[in-house]
């Protein structure tokens, strides 16, 4: 879906229903863990008064304020909802959610205040939450949450209970129950409470580590062990409030330390037999199969049918109650009933009418009783069994057989229906077309928020965020089986606007089979059953139903002149009247798709086209109309994806290259062509002893000379984990992962040299005590650090006793005035290498791009880690080491970079902003090749365009880097396309490679084809762009003024989605501040234009100049140098 939206917006910025794309892909990417990319579309949502979108700007402003409250920027986000409340157009709902959201901030954070003064405002605001919406069930249970920490037990039961009448598929809440019961010493009703909680949800944590607990209070240990094995199988971007409740005993830091100690337990314990003592508790298996589960799942089913029939169909409440008795767990009490500690059943007998096979209460703990000594029972207690078993079945076809009546029933009392609308119901959802709520022509419909267990409100939703006191609607409490009967119908009579495809329907067309709930979908709720805009096509002569196939229609709200209309046909054999379960459907519809028009009748631009001739073309085209997208790839590309691995399936030795390497003996070896040659040929090189061919002094660069220099100069610091350079693991230490730990603080180069000089004491002392016989075990040892392949103690050593350490990085060495000493002696490097040359494209930027063509410094310490990355617009890059200690590299080439993203995706981590080590075991398995070398003081490294590499510091070093351009078409390509990908992926490309084409064209003669065609090619695509937009302006009426390019001024960014702005700027007054747009955002904060200021950077004239100027050069003549001799390093 992410991928489907991103490609929309990409092709079609000014998408109609670009502001609803852009919200869902904000919450996608909340559910995601990416909260960065995620507030960046939930802005552009909220910023976008173009057109109506589902949710109201409240309830995107209600999104981000969640947003920064799972980012644990709790004062941000308390602020955002307290703003939120002072606005009157504030639905109920959305009311109660601010109030819940606020309410369990305060219980939960402890920088809101003292606790006592916490607490009250959180019971406050949680019972002004349920005033607002007193039907939602999330508000009581947090309320019992907020009572159980006050230890009032008797409040926080009734609020549980509460909570459960009105949203009983909430997995927390049973876990929190199980945790009264407990507390309470019901060892039988906690477990009761503990099975519901995971039969809702089998990854809560807190609820399998709680079970786990109780089995082993219980001396369980066989049950214990498998229920804490279920818990650390559940991932962590699972988590959610429940699964933070606190574990019975404390919270278990490490599980898998418990684990370990029952393995070894249960490894010298006898086998059990028949003469054992009874158990206290059922097992855990038989537990699961418990009839009073069953019956909590039954009863979850009819909830879910009930909520489904009230939300789409409005019908009362009283129609919807089914014969059924109450959830669970209202059990048997072990121990005396204490009547205000425990919820009690109202039902003891069957109820008057039920027929005779329905069980009573007291049958059904016969029948579970039977089921948990079922190996030890005698002859007539398992006919006994038999027997209860089979009535238990009997009932629960039953009491299906009567929802599905009541069903009908409604449905008759529903009112009229259109002609050829048919209903049906499967599996106790409600399906078919909805009448009431029809699609209207300007739009879609939908709920205005997620759906809770009655209403319709935005909420923080879903298993999502691991964030700390982050409140969540729980997976349950929304209806998500979506295995609606596929309905085919063909009526002459009906007019395309009295039909609708629900979102049900059409995921039950797509996918037959039953959809279980996920993050995402249980996040997305809110966008309601009916905003698919798809309406059926009514044949002009009425034919004979069951002949006639399905004509759909898919209703773009796209531009009519910017793209033609699609036909879209499904063949259908079925008859319309006839209802077809979907189980019984084998094949998808066939999607017959043609265009209704062949050709395009747009005008065609091509580089060999003059400006006076572009300049005639833009005229012929309608000036009313905004101008399209500008892409500077070839015409005809299709949006940019990573692209597939190679397919060649690769030895061990083949994933194992030896790393290109030159050794240089000499000033000439190192400014001859050949070593540039040398270097643009292969993904990554390393070129030893440069240093000393060139006689550079590298003490100008040592921590020493810098804090001479410059003592409070700021430096960037990264807290990182130290690891063995081929290890990445959890936080936890218990798995390996991609996630990379680093937390970023600042520092001044004073500072860390302290820092940096003191870790080399220290690892120094740990030396000596290792020499004298003391085994202080330290992972800051090197040699660990260098280890290929560790022993298995080492791991352990490392794991149990790992640290942090702090990594100087970024530290600007742009300013001549502070560094010149330094700058200077990088001149003597050859051409291709300099920061500042002729022959590199990033020279003829024009304006500073820290670290790209400025020199940036890192200082480190063992350990240090810069982990995974592409350069910024997959430019070159070189970098330098100081020393005195080594680095170790790892690098990937280009061509295997999809690979790579697509690990990334694997792993749930942004690959282009995202932190990430790599586990090599994965890229093997993925066929993807890794370079490996260390790099010593002294030694160059090459890292060619878009090459993959992450780094770490084997000792005490300091290392030097630069991004370069070389002018070959290869390096261009790749930078366009990375821009372009950039702009599909909504991420900033700090190269303006457009205002930096145009500065090449102005500046270089080039004579290499295929940079000239796509150097020319930018030009194209640009002025035609700045043509098209000039003449759009002035028939709005807004004047352009020229406002011309100061010295060194910078590129121009728009200041919402951050694509690069050239030329026309769209300058508009927003926080006392001055802000560039593009002409699309402009559009849509105001489409007529007023109010913003229209400036011109460079006069057309000038650009047309420059662009009729810029031609193909002939190549110069070749010269013959003795060749560099080459070697490979592993």
């Amino acid at each position: 879906a992410i991928k489907a939206f991103q490609q929309l917006l990409y092709v079609c910025p000014d998408f109609a229903r670009a502001n609803e794309v852009h919200l869902r892909l904000g919450l996608m990417f909340k559910v995601n863990g990416d909260y960065e990319t995620a507030l960046k579309h939930l802005q552009l949502a909220y910023l976008d008064s173009s057109s109506p979108t589902l949710s109201s700007k409240l309830e995107i402003r209600f999104h981000i304020a969640h947003l920064y409250e799972v980012q644990s920027k709790h004062k941000a986000a308390k602020v955002a909802y307290e703003q939120l409340l002072n606005e009157k157009q504030l639905t109920p709902q959305l009311k109660a959610d601010i109030y819940r959201q606020i309410g369990w901030m305060y219980h939960s954070i402890d920088s809101l205040g003292e606790k006592r003064a916490r607490e009250t405002f959180a019971i406050h605001y949680l019972q002004k939450s349920i005033e607002a919406s007193p039907t939602s069930g999330q508000s009581l249970y947090l309320l019992g949450r907020c009572f159980a920490g006050l230890n009032k037990v008797h409040d926080a039961f009734i609020a549980y209970r509460n909570s459960v009448e009105k949203s009983e598929g909430n997995a927390d809440t049973w876990c929190s129950i199980g945790v009264l019961y407990q507390q309470q010493n019901q060892p039988m009703d906690a477990l009761q409470a503990y099975i519901c909680a995971v039969q809702l949800d089998k990854s809560h944590k807190a609820a399998w580590t709680n079970l786990g607990i109780l089995y082993e209070s219980c001396s369980q240990p066989r049950d214990a062990f498998a229920c804490f094995l279920n818990a650390t199988r559940t991932t962590q971007e699972s988590s959610s409030v429940g699964q933070q409740t606190t574990p019975i005993g404390g919270k278990l830091n490490n599980l898998q330390q418990r684990i370990k100690f029952l393995q070894s337990q249960l490894a010298h314990a006898p086998m059990p037999s028949i003469t054992s003592k009874r158990r206290q508790l059922p097992s855990i298996e038989e537990a699961w199969n418990l009839p009073i589960s069953a019956e909590m799942s039954s009863r979850q089913q009819q909830q879910q049918s009930a909520q489904h029939q009230r939300q789409f169909q409005k019908t009362p409440t009283a129609q919807q109650q089914v014969i059924v008795g109450p959830p669970p767990p209202y059990p048997n009490a072990q121990a005396a009933p204490i009547a205000s500690k425990r919820f009690k059943t109202d039902d003891v007998q069957r109820r008057p009418g039920q027929p005779s096979f329905y069980l009573t209460q007291q049958q059904l703990q016969m029948l579970q009783y039977l089921q948990q000594n079922q190996a030890n029972l005698p002859t007539h207690q398992q006919e006994l069994l038999q027997q209860l078993t089979q009535q238990y079945r009997l009932m629960q076809q039953h009491q299906q057989q009567l929802r599905l009546q009541q069903q009908r029933q409604q449905q008759g009392q529903r009112g009229p229906q259109f002609p050829g609308q048919q209903q049906q119901q499967g599996n106790g959802t409600a399906a078919g077309f909805q009448a009431q709520q029809r699609t209207p022509p300007s739009g879609t419909v939908a709920q205005t928020g997620f759906a809770d267990s009655t209403g319709n409100f935005p909420a923080a939703t879903g298993h999502t965020q691991p964030a700390a006191g982050m409140p969540f609607k729980a997976a349950g409490t929304t209806p998500t089986t979506f295995q609606q009967d596929f309905v085919a119908s063909s009526a002459p009579s009906i007019s395309q606007s009295d039909l609708g495809v629900t979102d049900q329907e059409l995921r039950a067309i797509l996918s037959q089979r039953d959809i279980a709930t996920t993050l995402a979908e249980n996040l997305l709720k809110q966008f309601g059953t009916d905003d698919i805009d798809i309406k059926e096509e009514v044949p002009d002569v009425p034919t004979s139903v069951a002949t006639t196939p399905v004509s759909v229609v898919a209703d773009s709200t796209t531009n009519p002149q910017k793209s033609p209309p699609m036909k879209c046909e499904v063949s259908s054999t079925s008859n319309a009247k006839s209802i077809i379960p979907k189980r019984e459907i084998k094949m998808e519809p066939v999607l017959k798709i043609e265009k209704l028009f062949e050709g395009d009748q747009k005008p065609r631009f091509t580089i060999d086209m003059d400006s006076k001739q572009m300049i005639e073309m833009c005229k012929s085209m309608d000036s009313k109309q905004a101008p399209p997208p500008c892409c500077i790839l070839v015409p005809d590309t299709p949006p940019p994806c990573p692209p597939d691995c190679p397919p060649q399936r690769l030895t061990r030795e083949q994933l194992q290259p030896p790393t290109p390497s030159v050794h240089l003996e000499n000033k000439k070896h190192a400014f001859s062509p050949q070593l540039q040659e040398f270097c643009l040929k292969h993904p990554i090189a390393v070129i030893r002893g440069m240093a000393a061919a060139l006689k550079l002094d590298l003490g100008l660069f040592s921590t020493k000379t810098l804090v001479e220099a410059n003592p409070d100069h700021s430096v960037e610091v990264r807290t990182q984990m130290h690891q063995s350079s081929d290890e990445n693991w959890d936080i936890g230490q218990a798995k390996r992962v991609w996630a990379c730990i680093s937390h970023r603080s600042h520092t001044t180069i004073a500072k860390y040299a302290q820092y940096q000089a003191s870790s080399f004491q220290d690892s120094l002392k740990e030396e000596r005590d290792k020499t004298a016989g003391i085994h202080n075990f330290s992972d800051s040892d090197s040699k660990d650090s260098v280890s290929n392949n560790g022993t298995n103690g080492k791991k352990k050593k490392l794991k149990n006793n790992s640290k942090t350490l702090r990594f100087g990085t970024n530290v600007d060495l742009s300013d001549e005035r502070k560094w010149k000493p330094q700058l200077q002696e990088l001149q003597k490097l050859p051409a291709f290498a300099r920061v500042v040359s002729a022959a590199n494209m990033l020279s003829h930027v024009g304006h500073v791009i820290l670290g790209m063509n400025t020199v940036q410094l890192y200082m480190k310490v063992p350990g240090s880690r810069t982990p995974g990355h592409q350069e910024n617009n997959n430019f070159c890059s070189i970098n330098i080491n100081i020393g005195p200690g080594d680095c170790e590299w790892f690098a990937v080439p280009d061509a295997y970079w999809g690979g790579i993203h697509a690990q990334c995706d694997k792993n749930n981590i942004n690959y282009l902003h995202g932190s990430w080590w790599p586990v090599l075991e994965d890229l093997y398995k993925a066929n993807i090749p890794v370079y490996r070398f260390i790099q010593r003081p002294g030694d160059l490294v090459w890292v060619n365009a878009g090459c993959v590499h992450w780094v770490q510091a084997i000792g005490w070093c300091n290392n030097i880097a630069w991004n370069v351009g070389p002018l070959t078409g290869r390096q261009y390509q790749l930078g366009i396309e990375r821009y372009e990908w950039n702009k599909l992926q909504s991420f900033k490309s700090i190269v303006p490679m457009v205002h930096l084409s145009w500065n090449l064209a102005r500046n270089i003669k080039v004579s290499d084809p295929k940079l000239f065609e796509l150097i020319k090619n930018c030009l194209l695509q640009t002025l035609k762009n700045v043509m098209l937009t000039l003449d759009y302006v002035k028939a709005k009426g807004i004047e352009v003024r020229f406002h011309g390019r100061g010295k060194n001024e910078a590129s121009h960014y728009c200041g919402q989605c951050e694509l690069e702005v050239f030329n026309v700027l769209f300058i508009r007054e927003q926080e006392k501040r001055h802000v560039v747009h593009c002409i699309g955002c402009a559009r849509k904060q105001t489409p007529s234009l007023q109010g913003f200021v229209c400036l011109e950077e460079y006069r057309l004239s000038e650009l047309t100049q420059v662009y009729d100027a810029f031609i193909q050069h002939p190549p110069p003549p070749q010269q013959i140098v003795a060749p560099v001799v080459a070697t490979t390093s592993s």
